[in-house]
C-alpha cells in the first residue's frame, strides 16, 4: 500500500497529533512510497534497523524512536543508523505514549487484557494523559497467580517483586515501562498492586509504607506487547506483511 496511507492510518489511530509526548511521534525517516512488508521493534537501535532491512522491510515500527525532545546531531551511532535506514530502502516510524495507553492495541490495554483484569478503567495522568489502565480480578487471584500470568504473558519472569500488599490481589493497576514515579497515582486509585516495567530504589520505602504490591515486569517485556498488538492489527486490516523483531535487554 501506499506508505502516506499506512502514515494517515497510524496517525489518525493511534492519535499521534493529540498526545503529549517527549518522542517526536510518528514517521521519522523517509523509506520507499510503497509498502509491502512492515518490521516491529520495542526500540529503535542499529540492530534492529540491520534487522529490518535484512528482513526486506520498506518500514520499521519502533516503541522508542530516534528523535525526542532534544535535538540529535546525526554523528556517530545515529548517523549509522540513518545511514542503515537509507541504504536499506526502510522508513522508520515511532510511537511512544499513543502505544502506551491506546485502549485496543495499547502497552496497558494488552497487559489487562493478558492478565484477565475486568472492569478496566484508565488512570496515571502524565503530560496531560491517562497513560495506565486497570481493572480487577473477580475474583481475586493469590499474588503468585498474577506472577504466573504476567510471565506468560511476556514469555519472561518479573524482574523483581515487592510483596508489602495483600497475599490476595483485586485490584491492579498497569503501567509498562519505567512508570515508578506514577506510584503515588496507583494508591490513590485505590489499587492494591502496580504492573509496571522498571524498578526505581527512590520508591522502595514508600511501597512498603503505601502497603502495595509492585511487580517489575521489566521494560523491554512489558512493552512487546502493544508492539505486536499493532502488528496484529496491520496484518489483519491491510493485509500487509508484518515481522516482530525480538531484541531483548533484560532490563
Amino acid at each position: 500500500m501506499r506508505r502516506e496511507e499506512l502514515v494517515k492510518y497510524l496517525d489518525d489511530y493511534l492519535r499521534v497529533d493529540e498526545i503529549k509526548d517527549s518522542s517526536q511521534n510518528g514517521l521519522q525517516v523517509d523509506g520507499p512510497l510503497e509498502v509491502r512488508k512492515v518490521a516491529f521493534a520495542v526500540d529503535g537501535c542499529q540492530i534492529a534497523f540491520e534487522q529490518a532491512v535484512g528482513q526486506g522491510a520498506q518500514l520499521l515500527i519502533v516503541h522508542h524512536g530516534m528523535f525526542w525532545d532534544d535535538p540529535v546531531l546525526l554523528l556517530g551511532p545515529a548517523y549509522r543508523r540513518v545511514k542503515t535506514l537509507i541504504e536499506g530502502a526502510c522508513g522508520l516510524y515511532g510511537v511512544h505514549l499513543p502505544l502506551d495507553l491506546h485502549p485496543e492495541v495499547g502497552n496497558n490495554a494488552e497487559l489487562v487484557r493478558l492478565l484477565g483484569l475486568q472492569h478496566p478503567r484508565p488512570f496515571g495522568e502524565y503530560k496531560g494523559s491517562d497513560v495506565g489502565i486497570g481493572g480487577e480480578l473477580d475474583p481475586p487471584q493469590p499474588l503468585e497467580a498474577l506472577l504466573a500470568h504476567l510471565a506468560e504473558a511476556t514469555g519472561a519472569p518479573p524482574l523483581r517483586v515487592l510483596a508489602h500488599g495483600p497475599d490476595e490481589v483485586r485490584r491492579v493497576g498497569c503501567v509498562s515501562g519505567g512508570a515508578a514515579f506514577l506510584m503515588d497515582q496507583v494508591v490513590e486509585a485505590g489499587f492494591d498492586t502496580f504492573v509496571t516495567g522498571e524498578t526505581s530504589h527512590t520508591f522502595f520505602h514508600q511501597v512498603a509504607e503505601w502497603g502495595l504490591n509492585v511487580v517489575y515486569g521489566g521494560h523491554y517485556a512489558t512493552e512487546t506487547l502493544g508492539v505486536k498488538a499493532l502488528a496484529r492489527h496491520l496484518a489483519d486490516r491491510f493485509e500487509l506483511e508484518t515481522v516482530f523483531l525480538d531484541i531483548p535487554t533484560g532490563m
